[in-house]
């Protein structure tokens, strides 16, 4: 059993980092500021600011609103609807595949980790898992980079979006720069793709091929 959990320290490693690497990608899935876009006109959204997410927009507005006290705005869209871009479309079906597959990455985990700390050495109940888990990761983490560098591509491009009228808002901003959810989803790729790597690293110890009676 020793040998068995001596092998598995990287794995453990890789389960520790890919929990995280989950985690920080369903937050920036759920984040509105993926884009920041700076707006010349001032008169409905008072802050020159409006936040373009992969699901809605929002910006802060003073209008039909007591002096002194401001409320926040959001707009809802889909991916079947027309003025959405192909990179947002793309980050929808894309950030709920990686979380979805990196959820299976952790069950196969847990699954291999329970079997070495229990000491059940069976090769086929421990290495395969790892192995898949390790598949899983990688496989989450480029969806998670497929949209998180196209996106990136847009706001460094300045693109526009045609929002329809009842958004209020501009088709193109004055400037545009990257908001918090896309460093957020470079982490989580960084995270799965170590932690994917790790987990592929896994050698079943040659001493522990047999199976121990209790």
């Amino acid at each position: 059993m020793s040998s068995l959990v001596n092998a598995s320290h990287l794995q453990l490693t890789a389960f520790v980092l890919g929990t995280v690497g989950w985690i920080l990608c369903t937050i920036s899935m759920g984040m509105v500021e993926w884009r920041v876009w700076h707006v010349d006109n001032t008169s409905i959204i008072s802050s020159g600011i409006a936040w373009v997410g992969i699901w809605k927009v929002c910006f802060i507005s003073y209008l039909h609103v007591s002096p002194g006290y401001r409320e926040q705005f959001c707009h809802k869209f889909g991916g079947y609807e027309s003025f959405v871009p192909h990179e947002i479309y793309a980050a929808q079906g894309l950030l709920l595949i990686a979380m979805f597959v990196g959820l299976l990455g952790l069950a196969a985990t847990i699954f291999a980790l329970r079997n070495v700390y229990m000491g059940i050495t069976h090769r086929t109940l421990i290495a395969p898992f790892f192995l898949v888990g390790g598949f899983f990761y990688i496989f989450a983490g480029l969806c998670v980079l497929i949209p998180v560098s196209w996106n990136f591509y847009s706001v460094t491009h300045n693109r526009s979006i045609a929002f329809p009228p009842s958004y209020y808002m501009p088709s193109s901003p004055v400037a545009q720069e990257a908001g918090p959810a896309i460093p957020v989803g470079i982490v989580a790729v960084i995270l799965l793709l170590l932690s994917g790597t790790f987990s592929l690293s896994y050698r079943f110890p040659g001493t522990a091929n047999t199976i121990t009676k209790s």
